[in-house]
């Protein structure tokens, strides 16, 4: 039966992510930070194309890039979670009502692995990582240390502490004191200890998270957008662990 309910137009995620080629730069980046020329060898197209496609999910707000602190001439891409989380959800609701999309989970997953997170002085980042997957990680084994340790930034603590967690107790550590051990995750979020991450045995999944070091800014907001940010990011890197995990277990 005919109606007269109009037409719409289909959501913008359809359109970001409906091409082929930027669906690829999506799935890279779901997984890690990249600089362009690890994009272009990723999808094994021009860098001409690559920064076009780049651009136009940076135009709809799913991508972001930031000057890398190791080299400036160096940009790092980022898959925007809240973003993408947001777009799915509208697309899912706008086919249908019962598509919507519930809140990301935020309750700890029970999975196993161990996870080493890297920045240079393992006073801030590294540290609040460590403290906010530690406190969601059921059975996972988490540890960081840094490529020039110093003690831990105040600001860190002050911080984690409104998150629950207590971190005036915890001592900076050197990545060499990792040397040998296995690790199932080695996240890197400052651009300069990626550049001297050593090599661990056992084929640990490298993802880098290009995030600003807090202590460079110096102020309690600084450390609270750190802390935002990776709490976001742990959210969805437990999600991946698990169905890592999921895939790794065979039927009965």
């Amino acid at each position: 039966m005919p109606t007269d309910r109009p037409v719409s137009s289909p959501p913008p995620l359809l359109g970001l992510a409906g091409e082929a080629l930027r669906w690829g730069l999506l799935r890279e980046l779901a997984r890690s930070d990249r600089r362009v020329g690890e994009l272009v060898a990723a999808v094994g197209q021009p860098q001409s194309l690559v920064s076009y496609h780049l651009r136009k999910l940076r135009t709809g707000e799913m991508v972001t890039a930031r000057r890398s602190s190791a080299d400036g001439r160096d940009t790092y891409y980022s898959l925007d979670l809240a973003r993408c989380t947001a777009l799915l959800t509208e697309t899912a609701s706008a086919l249908h009502p019962g598509l919507r999309l519930g809140p990301a989970q935020t309750t700890t997953v029970d999975t196993t692995g161990r996870v080493l997170f890297l920045c240079t002085g393992n006073s801030a980042r590294s540290q609040m990582a460590e403290a906010l997957l530690a406190a969601r990680a059921g059975r996972i084994e988490v540890f960081s240390a840094g490529s020039r340790p110093k003690p831990v930034h105040p600001n860190a603590v002050a911080v984690m502490h409104d998150h629950g967690v207590d971190l005036s107790g915890c001592r900076s550590k050197h990545l060499s004191e990792f040397t040998g051990q296995r690790f199932d995750y080695v996240i890197s979020l400052c651009d300069r200890v990626r550049e001297v991450c050593p090599e661990f045995p056992g084929g640990a999944e490298l993802a880098h998270w290009s995030m600003p070091d807090p202590s460079a800014e110096g102020t309690l907001p600084a450390f609270e957008r750190t802390a935002a940010e990776l709490t976001v990011r742990i959210g969805h890197l437990l999600q991946t662990m698990a169905h890592d995990h999921e895939r790794e277990v065979p039927e009965p």
